[in-house]
């Protein structure tokens, strides 16, 4: 039997994990040299993660049913004066997501942008971003939530998905 996923909302205690899953977001290709950890203390890094907690920040938190974090996933609202790689406007929130290596392909990114989704259409958010470097193999899932591409952002895709409900069903977990 599979074991079962929740995903809840990131608490303050989460937030070494949601540093670590940022830096376990960044796509480094095969092949290439791992990144060094200092690229977190970058400006156009960290700014996804320092001070978390703003107006409009949300994340959510996959975790198994023995309590360990497997995964995360982030919104954050930036402006035209600082934006994201993913930034589209000052509406649409940008979302980072990334799952621990050893537990990839296992489903647990659907159920972090269903709930992402979920979430998004409660508050009455229209639409969300990303940036995604066209060779990662997330880009099925995003494109199976509707993302399309609308730019581009040094080598990597800029996308946009509108929220509805169609891109928020089918759940293999559950949402607490």
């Amino acid at each position: 039997m599979p074991e079962t996923i929740n995903i809840r909302p990131a608490e303050a205690s989460d937030l070494p994990f949601l540093w670590e899953m940022l830096f376990a977001s960044m796509y480094t290709p095969e092949g290439e040299p791992p990144l060094s950890r200092d690229i977190l203390a970058r400006p156009e890094i960290s700014k996804y993660l320092d001070d978390w907690g703003k107006e409009g920040d949300m994340a959510f938190i996959a975790v198994s049913s023995e309590g360990e974090r497997l995964g995360s996933i982030t919104l954050r609202l930036f402006d035209p004066e600082h934006p994201g790689y993913g930034y589209v406007d000052e509406n649409t929130p940008e979302l980072g997501m990334a799952i621990l290596p050893e537990h990839r392909g296992k489903g647990i990114g659907t159920l972090l942008m269903q709930r992402a989704f979920e979430e998004l259409l409660a508050a009455g958010i229209p639409s969300v971003s990303l940036s995604v470097d066209p060779r990662n193999r997330a880009m099925k899932l995003y494109e199976r939530f509707g993302f399309t591409e609308v730019g581009m952002s040094g080598t990597s895709i800029t996308m946009k998905a509108q929220v509805h409900r169609s891109g928020i069903s089918g759940s293999r977990g559950t949402n607490t």
